[in-house]
C-alpha cells in the first residue's frame, strides 16, 4: 500500500535520476573528449613548428625525416594544405575517402572541431611567414568514446523505459489484484453477520414460538451489518480516537463469534484470558476489526473440525500486549513478515487483505506493532499487537 501511494514520486525519482545519469554521462564524457582535442593539438602544433623549421633551413632529407618518422606515427587524421587550402599531403584518412572532393568535405568536417594549426616560421627581412595550414581530426580513441556514450545513453533510456513500462504494469496488476481483493476482504466480512441472519430466519420457520428469543441476536447481526460498513468508511478517512475499554471490546468479540461458530461448520473453542479494565486511547471499531481479522485468521488456518483460539489481554509496565494463538496449519518462518503484506496469502482461496489491513490499523492509524511471535507448521500460530 505505502507503495502504491508514493507511484508518482518513483516515478518522477526515475525520471530524474535518469536525466542525471545522462547529464553526467554527456559532460563527463565531453570533458574527455576535449582533453584527447587538447592533446592531439598540441601533437600537431609540435609537428608544425618542426615542418616551418625544415621549410626555413630548405632541407627537403629533414621534412622527409619528419614524415617518416614522427607524422606517420600520429594515430588521428592529418591534411596538410597551402594557403589557398589546396591539399599538399595527408595521413590516417578512412578507407572510404579516396577523392579530392571527400577530402575536401572531410576536411570541412575536422575544421568544424578543430582549428587548423598555420605553418608559420620567423624571417629575418620579412618576419613571420605562413605558407600553408595542418587539418587535424579526431583520433579513432575520440570517436570510440563518442558513440559509446550514446550507446550508454540508449541504455539508460531503456532502463528508464523498461522501469516505468514495468511499474506501470505492476502497479495496474496490484490495483485490479486490490479491487478484487477488497471485494474479497468485504464478502469475508459480511459473511459472519449474513450467515448467522439465515441461520436465525431458518430458526424461525423451525421453531415460530421463539422468534421473540431470536430477535435479540438478530439485531445484533444487523447492527453488525452496519459497523462493517463504518470500519470500511473509516479506513480512508482521519480516524478519530477517543478513550474506551479494549478488555470490553475483545470479550463482545469473543462472545460474538461464539455464538456463530456453528454456521462456519467448524468446532472451534475460544478461550480467552482478558485481564479486565484495561483502558486505552484509540479508535474502537478499527481495533476490534483489526482484532477480529486475526482470530478469523486463526479460524480459518484449523483444517481439523476440532480447534481451539486463545485470546489474552495483559498489561505490563507500559505495553499493553494482545496475544492471539490457534492450533492451526502454521505458517513457514520465511512468512512470518510476508504475511502482513497486501495480496500476500497462504491460504489458497485468500486474497491477502485481512491481515494487512490489521498491520495498517496497529501500526500506521495507532503506532503499536503487530507480529509473530512463533509458529509451528501443523501446530499453530501465535500473533501478538502491541500498544
Amino acid at each position: 500500500m505505502k507503495l502504491y501511494n508514493h507511484t508518482a514520486n518513483i516515478k518522477a525519482g526515475l525520471f530524474i535520476l535518469g536525466v542525471s545519469l545522462v547529464i553526467g554521462l554527456l559532460a563527463y564524457t565531453q570533458r574527455l573528449v576535449n582533453n584527447l582535442r587538447e592533446d592531439n593539438k598540441e601533437i600537431v602544433r609540435l609537428y608544425a613548428g618542426l615542418i616551418a623549421n625544415v621549410v626555413q633551413e630548405d632541407n627537403d632529407q629533414n621534412l622527409d625525416f619528419i614524415f617518416e618518422n614522427i607524422i606517420k606515427k600520429v594515430k588521428f587524421p592529418l591534411i596538410q594544405t597551402d594557403l589557398e587550402n589546396n591539399i599538399q599531403m595527408w595521413k590516417n584518412l578512412p578507407e572510404d575517402i579516396d577523392t579530392d572532393q571527400k577530402i575536401y568535405k572531410f576536411m570541412n568536417i575536422c575544421d568544424k572541431n578543430n582549428d587548423p594549426i598555420p605553418l608559420t616560421y620567423e624571417n629575418d627581412n620579412i618576419g613571420k611567414i605562413t605558407f600553408g595550414y595542418l587539418h587535424f581530426g579526431d583520433s579513432a580513441m575520440i570517436s570510440k568514446l563518442q558513440t559509446w556514450s550514446y550507446i550508454e545513453i540508449a541504455a539508460i533510456g531503456i532502463f528508464i523505459f523498461l522501469g516505468f513500462t514495468g511499474f506501470s504494469f505492476i502497479r495496474n496488476n496490484e490495483k485490479k489484484h486490490i479491487w478484487v481483493g477488497m471485494a474479497r476482504e468485504t464478502a469475508h466480512q459480511l459473511g459472519t453477520p449474513v450467515s448467522a441472519l439465515m441461520g436465525w430466519v431458518q430458526w424461525i420457520k423451525d421453531h415460530p414460538e421463539k422468534t421473540n428469543e431470536i430477535i435479540p441476536e438478530m439485531e445484533v447481526d444487523l447492527q453488525r451489518l452496519e459497523q462493517i460498513n463504518r470500519r470500511f468508511s473509516e479506513m480512508g478517512t482521519k480516524s478519530e480516537f477517543e478513550e474506551f475499554d479494549l478488555s470490553f471490546r475483545i470479550e463482545r468479540i469473543i462472545i460474538y463469534l461464539k455464538k456463530r461458530l456453528p454456521s462456519l461448520e467448524k468446532k472451534v473453542k475460544l478461550v480467552n484470558d482478558i485481564q479486565p479494565g484495561i483502558i486505552v486511547r484509540g479508535n474502537g471499531s478499527l481495533l476490534a476489526w483489526s482484532i477480529e481479522n486475526i482470530i478469523k485468521n486463526g479460524i480459518d488456518s484449523i483444517d481439523q473440525r476440532r480447534g481451539q483460539i486463545n485470546i489474552s489481554l495483559k498489561k505490563e509496565l507500559n505495553d499493553i500486549k494482545i496475544r492471539i494463538k490457534d492450533n492451526g496449519r502454521g505458517i513457514p518462518k520465511k512468512d512470518w513478515k510476508n504475511i502482513f503484506r497486501p495480496g500476500f496469502s497462504t491460504k489458497k482461496t485468500g486474497w491477502g487483505l485481512g491481515l494487512s489491513l490489521a498491520n495498517r490499523i496497529i501500526e500506521d492509524i495507532h503506532k503499536g506493532d503487530i507480529l509473530v511471535i512463533n509458529s509451528t507448521l501443523g501446530k499453530g500460530t501465535i500473533i501478538e499487537i502491541r500498544l
